[in-house]
C-alpha cells in the first residue's frame, strides 16, 4: 500500500522537513548519527543531512526510498537509505546519537512498544528520542493520519511509555500544517523529546 502510496512524481508530504524537525534541530550535537525511522521520501533526513549530521534513513517502500535518494542528489548532501521493515530492524545497541521518528503512526499499539524500546536501546547513552504524531483529536479534523485511535499519541500514554528517561519536551497543541496533499491543515499534535540516562560513573 505505501508503495503504492509513493508511486507518484509528487512528494506526498513534500520535500521540506516537517516543522517540528527544523525546530527541534538545534538540540543536535554537531555530526550527530541519526536514525529515521519510516523515513517515507526523505525529507526529514535530507535536511538533517544538509546540517552536517550522519544519517540513516529506515524505509519500507522502494518508491519512497528512490525519491528519498533523488531529494538528496539535488541537494548535495549523502544520506544512507536502507530498504527494510521496521517489524524487522535489528536495533543495534548504543549505535545513535538521536532517533527521529515523524508520523509513524502506522503501527498499532503492540508494534508501537516494540519501536519505542528498540529506539531506546539503540541510543547511546544520553542520546535523544524525537517524537512528533497526532493526537486523538486529529480525528475530528481529518487532515492527515490513521483512522484508528489506538494509533494516536496522548501525553499519558507518552510520559508513561518513556518512564526512567529524561523528558525534555511533551507537548499537545493544535497547529496548521501544510506538508503536501498528505498533511494540510489545522492538526492535533504531540512533541516529545526523551533523553536516555547516563550510567552513573563509578570512580575508584
Amino acid at each position: 500500500m505505501w508503495d503504492q502510496r509513493y508511486s507518484t512524481p509528487e512528494y506526498l508530504f513534500g520535500t521540506e522537513p516537517a516543522a517540528f524537525v527544523r525546530r527541534e534541530a538545534a538540540r543536535l550535537a554537531p555530526a550527530s548519527r541519526i536514525l529515521c525511522l519510516a523515513d517515507g521520501e526523505g525529507r526529514n533526513s535530507v535536511h538533517l543531512a544538509s546540517l552536517g549530521h550522519h544519517c540513516t534513513a529506515m524505509e519500507f517502500a522502494p518508491s519512497a526510498i528512490a525519491k528519498g535518494r533523488a531529494l538528496a542528489a539535488g541537494r548535495g548532501v549523502e544520506v544512507a537509505f536502507v530498504e527494510a521493515d521496521i517489524r524487522d530492524w535489528q536495533w543495534q545497541p548504543d549505535s545513535f546519537e538521536a532517533v527521529m521518528a515523524v508520523f509513524i503512526q502506522f503501527a498499532d499499539p503492540a508494534l508501537r512498544d516494540d519501536i519505542f524500546a528498540g529506539s531506546i536501546r539503540t541510543l547511546r547513552p544520553g542520546g535523544m528520542f524525537f517524537l512528533h504524531g497526532y493526537t486523538p483529536a486529529q480525528l475530528a479534523l481529518g487532515t492527515g493520519g490513521p483512522p484508528q485511535v489506538e494509533n494516536l499519541y496522548t501525553p499519558e500514554l507518552l510520559a508513561r511509555a518513556f518512564a526512567g528517561n529524561e523528558v525534555l519536551r511533551l507537548h499537545e497543541y493544535e497547529a496548521v500544517l501544510d506538508e503536501g496533499r498528505g498533511h494540510h491543515g489545522r492538526s492535533a499534535l504531540i512533541d516529545l523529546i526523551a533523553r536516555k540516562p547516563v550510567p552513573d560513573r563509578i570512580t575508584p
